[in-house]
């Protein structure tokens, strides 16, 4: 015999038991049931799939001792509560199909996971029913009795983890858990904004304080989002935002996506949606920001609320516990279908770039103590008579410069007519409303780039032919990646075939790129596909070229510049998608309205 055979000879044999009930269910809540505001999360779904129309919802120490959600939609009779503390019971589906889900549950796990870690009290009536009440503390359930009650449900969580209090310990303080139950509230308020919601503090069992409210929006799919923005993400992100609505192969991409420049230094103002659950998908996400790489500096996130809405069949929810995640039955459809939908909403924005650039410039300029005063501004009319009033004898006004006047005031020119240029680097240009000041460097150098872009589109990208074709070796798995993009990367002027084994041969690379590391680029473009299911790094490279070229053939700063070519440039800028920013997502031109510089010399 030997030491192993002894050592399991003198081990008891473990036995396979069944788990109770209650075990089970705590072992569940771990899963669905992290903190507080993924409770919550779980709550406010039952309600919106209860057809509520308005939820309120009251929180006493972040979570840790109170989260009651209330609201009116159908309720529930006495016979369903018990069933609804059930595992695994539910009125959502019937099991005979799990990709086709319409609603946020499904898995009836949620109620009896919160009955077991915490104290659960469950209120509800349905129409044409008598009110109901049932409790489940730790686990255990008591006896269904008549409470008083209107239409709708009442559910009332009390000392979360109390029956499970190592969880406790985990949590952060009521200040960090207040502020993610917050944030649940504002993406379910985005993701339903004909929902009413309200969100109070009602801590230390005094005056509750409101920490969130949003009515229900009307209108349409996009007034009614528009208003609801406003209301959560500020006036600031609807006014510098564009309206996406794009469908493509049974998906639709609905919401709103910021300028370039109005970026962020974090992702903090994504909201990503499918079918009106939140989304933290990493692909999805790995699709925004290719849609702004190009516009967009290295170190800049852009801003949007994007809602994909297709077919539950084409798209699998039960992936993760949290339901946060998904799986696309085509996912590259669902990529291509927001990269398209921004990029194609941010070509239609034009020149436009955000509001926020000439507010961040009067904050620099801006003194503060300065006495205000109103001073009229006379009409176009009036000031024409003025100044031939006080014109010297025998001067009149030009005809031509009349009819630049009457041209600005008709606004047939958003960045108007070229009047100075600054420094041999600024061009300073007169609007009907205000001006505008236009670094000519970085303008002409997006108008060169996006020039270059479309003759790539319109002949493709040349390859050069290496002599001697590079040799890669890789992993089985890893040549079966690349070799499924090998179509892909052709277009783009990267030419690679099998080359037995698991090895592959690269025999041409995009021309423009030069001399290049055949293997780093592979290698390179191998870690984008594992870390976003897609590569766009060779495209990224091949553009980033591009924009070192456009560089090289823009205007540089230090040229002097005549007046029809600056002018011929500002009407370049207004025909020329995306030209707002610079290549590297900086603005191109900053405009102040007459306002804003009345402001500055404390006349309002």
């Amino acid at each position: 015999m030997t030491l192993h055979d002894t050592h399991i000879s003198d081990t008891p044999r473990p036995v396979i038991r069944q788990l109770d009930d209650a075990a089970i269910n705590r072992i569940a809540a771990g899963e669905v049931v992290e903190r507080p505001a993924s409770a919550l999360k779980e709550l406010l779904e039952n309600a919106l799939d209860a057809g509520a129309a308005r939820i309120s919802v009251d929180v006493a120490d972040g979570g840790k001792t109170l989260i009651r959600v209330t609201d009116d939609g159908f309720g529930m009779t006495a016979a369903d509560l018990p069933l609804a503390l059930s595992r695994h019971a539910t009125s959502k589906i019937d099991g005979s199909d799990l990709l086709n889900i319409h609603t946020f549950g499904f898995r009836g796990e949620a109620l009896p996971s919160l009955g077991a870690v915490g104290r659960l009290t469950l209120s509800s009536r349905a129409s044409g029913h008598e009110a109901a009440q049932i409790s489940c503390d730790g686990g255990r359930v008591g006896a269904v009795r008549p409470t008083g009650l209107g239409r709708g449900t009442v559910v009332e969580l009390r000392d979360i983890f109390h029956a499970t209090p190592a969880r406790l310990k985990f949590l952060r303080s009521d200040r960090a858990e207040a502020q993610a139950i917050l944030d649940v509230v504002r993406r379910l308020a985005m993701a339903e904004p004909t929902v009413g919601f309200v969100l109070r503090d009602v801590s230390g069992g005094g005056e509750s304080r409101v920490l969130f409210r949003a009515d229900p929006a009307p209108g349409d799919l996009f007034e009614a989002l528009h208003g609801r923005l406003a209301s959560v993400l500020g006036a600031e992100f609807v006014a510098n935002a564009v309206p996406v609505d794009l469908t493509r192969e049974g998906m639709r991409l609905t919401g709103y996506a910021a300028l370039p420049t109005y970026s962020r230094g974090s992702s903090v103002a994504q909201f990503l949606f499918v079918n009106g659950r939140p989304m933290l998908d990493r692909m999805l996400f790995g699709a925004l920001r290719a849609a702004y790489f190009d516009v967009l500096g290295r170190d800049r996130h852009p801003a949007a609320v994007l809602t994909l809405t297709c077919e539950p069949e084409v798209v699998d929810v039960n992936v993760h516990p949290a339901k946060s995640e998904v799986r696309f039955r085509s996912p590259d459809v669902a990529r291509s279908l927001i990269i398209t939908g921004i990029r194609t909403a941010l070509s239609q924005a034009g020149h436009r770039a955000s509001s926020t650039v000439g507010e961040e410039t009067l904050a620099r300029f801006r003194s503060e103590g300065t006495r205000a005063y109103q001073m009229d501004r006379p009409s176009v009319a009036a000031r024409g008579f003025s100044f031939a009033m006080q014109a010297p004898p025998g001067f009149a006004e030009a005809p031509a410069a009349r009819a630049e006047v009457a041209e600005l005031e008709g606004n047939a020119h958003p960045l108007g007519a070229a009047r100075a240029q600054l420094h041999e680097n600024y061009i300073v240009a007169q609007t009907a409303t205000g001006i505008v000041i236009v670094d000519q460097h970085a303008a002409h150098e997006r108008l060169v780039y996006e020039r270059l872009k479309r003759e790539r589109a319109a002949s493709g990208i040349a390859a050069q032919a290496l002599l001697i074709p590079e040799i890669v070796a890789l992993s089985p798995a890893e040549a079966a990646r690349m070799l499924e993009v090998a179509t892909d990367l052709a277009e783009l002027g990267l030419v690679i075939e099998p080359f037995g084994g698991a090895a592959i041969a690269v025999r041409e690379t995009p021309a423009v790129l030069g001399v290049v590391s055949a293997e780093a680029m592979i290698r390179d473009i191998l870690d984008e596909i594992s870390d976003l299911g897609t590569s766009h790094l060779l495209q990224g490279r091949i553009d980033a070229i591009l924009s070192r070229m456009a560089c090289h053939g823009s205007v540089r700063s230090g040229r002097q510049m005549r007046a029809e070519e600056m002018n011929a440039l500002l009407r370049e800028m207004e025909a020329t998608p995306l030209s707002g920013q610079c290549n590297h997502g900086r603005p191109t031109y900053v405009e102040l309205s007459l306002h804003d510089i009345e402001r500055l010399f404390g006349r309002r």
